[in-house]
């Protein structure tokens, strides 16, 4: 990494649990490659054959189902925007998946895959955040689309 590099290094589990509310086994991001607060974040999800939703999606040909694809972009998302605004997952805020259009999907994950995400960030108006999502396994893309997140404060 150079002076001119905006690009932040890894965060592994604890420091993205520091930074997500959710827990397994709905925690879908297991290490933060890169980012750039405000522009883009490379993530990873392993997918292993113990995963929860494989006891029934599904018997004999376990599938990761497209919707768990589309949290784990979305959460991806959010973490970019917690990392973008300096928020933690016990500080009153939550960036909330409030829009998913133009997904597509290319090929089926399994068991033994593992997710590349990357989201970048389109536009940030009022808290509602657009963002380009992809996700990749071995190079070739899975599933992409535009997510939008919203950041809320909680009491």
């Amino acid at each position: 990494m150079t002076d001119n590099d905006n690009t932040l290094g890894e965060l592994d589990i604890r420091e993205i649990m520091a930074r997500l509310p959710h827990r397994y086994p709905f925690l879908l991001v297991d290490r933060v490659l890169s980012y750039e607060p405000a522009r883009t974040l490379t993530a990873i999800k392993n997918v292993t054959y113990d995963e929860p939703c494989f006891t029934g999606h599904f018997p004999g040909l376990p599938i990761f189902p497209g919707v768990l694809i589309i949290e784990a972009m979305a959460q991806a998302t959010g973490l970019l925007g917690a990392l973008t605004m300096g928020d933690t997952s016990d500080s009153d805020s939550l960036y909330l998946l409030v829009g998913v259009d133009k997904v597509r999907f290319r090929r089926p994950v399994t068991p033994g895959d593992q997710l590349r995400i990357v989201v970048n960030v389109v536009n940030n108006k009022r808290g509602i955040w657009k963002f380009d999502a992809r996700a990749d396994v071995d190079g070739d893309s899975v599933c992409k689309g535009e997510l939008m997140s919203a950041h809320r404060h909680v009491e």
